[in-house]
């Protein structure tokens, strides 16, 4: 089947729309505009999704962890190459891979139809099994169109030549592929309405892959039927950190703070002076300058969604010894 990159697609799409509009209004210059308007809307969104909400960005980059949350440094975005080992509870020692459309070292030579595989299904483009520390799982329920934007985003990131190390795991991967969880197409996927709040919080928070950190580490791995209760330990060299428990347990969790107070966790991290500090033994692994990011309706959302979440008890030693 022949296959188009993600941005060509859209791009197609919006200009048989422009020229429909310059049909019947005769006005091309009209048209163009509409259609660079609404592929930069497409790109925009897409760069929204993979940095604030889904947060791509954040893992396929290096971070710089002498500051707090450890932020991105700038110049790396997509590069790749950052490690996840046993001290984040992982089976061996695991890269992000390198999203940048460099043809050697990176995505481009790929096409739509494998990055989207590699998103929603964990197979990449020579058929190897991604573990599932890439959260293909939740993406797997991400609805097409946010997909396709997040793919004509990557393609605009500046290509980097960057040759990742290959993981090293202590178990065979096929141990770990959740294949009897992931649909066969995405197509069918769709965006709940930003009206309902509940609704569109669960989409967020299931594509920002909070789950998976926000519950008790096992020996198997994240307890998930416990998720958002936290207490999953990081071990961060200078510091052990403990994800929060999000559930709404009024003693242990959130269930006493309010949408102000919830979005007040986030908004300091808008400014650079708030993470621009070595923190000592208190670091974080939290991606709070990406959630900082998003959009104040997305927050409010996620929080709508919280609060429905079932009250779990659990204290929570944020940098236990």
């Amino acid at each position: 089947m022949k296959k188009f990159i993600a941005l060509s697609a859209i791009v197609t799409l919006i200009i048989a729309a422009a020229n429909f509009v310059s049909c019947n209004n005769n006005s091309d210059k009209q048209a163009k505009d509409g259609t660079a308007d609404s592929i930069q809307k497409v790109l925009d969104h897409g760069k929204y999704l993979a940095t604030n909400v889904a947060m791509c960005i954040h893992c396929h980059s290096q971070r710089d962890f002498t500051k707090y949350a450890g932020p991105v440094t700038n110049g790396t975005e997509g590069k790749g190459g950052q490690l996840f080992d046993q001290n984040f509870g992982l089976p061996g020692k695991i890269y992000s891979k390198n999203i940048t459309p460099d043809n050697e070292t990176g995505i481009g030579t790929w096409t739509d139809d494998e990055l989207l595989r590699a998103i929603t299904q964990g197979i990449s483009k020579n058929g190897d099994t991604l573990f599932p520390l890439m959260p293909y799982t939740n993406y797997n329920r991400m609805a097409k169109e946010d997909l396709l934007s997040i793919i004509a985003y990557i393609r605009t990131l500046k290509p980097i030549k960057n040759k990742v190390a290959e993981r090293q795991l202590m178990m065979p991967i096929a141990l770990a592929y959740p294949g009897q969880y992931l649909q066969a197409s995405v197509d069918g996927n769709t965006k709940p309405s930003t009206g309902d709040m509940v609704k569109y919080g669960e989409y967020l928070i299931t594509i920002a892959d909070c789950g998976t950190c926000h519950s008790p580490l096992t020996p198997q791995g994240p307890d998930l039927s416990r998720m958002y209760a936290g207490g999953y330990t990081f071990n961060m060299g200078s510091n052990k950190v403990q994800s929060a428990n999000i559930t709404s347990d009024t003693a242990t969790g959130i269930g006493s703070w309010t949408e102000e107070r919830f979005l007040n966790k986030f908004h300091p991290y808008l400014k650079e002076e708030s993470y621009n500090f070595d923190p000592g033994n208190q670091n974080t692994v939290m991606p709070v300058i990406e959630i900082a990011g998003m959009k104040d309706a997305d927050l409010k959302a996620i929080y709508a969604y919280l609060r429905t979440v079932k009250p779990n008890k659990n204290l929570v030693e944020k940098f236990p010894k």
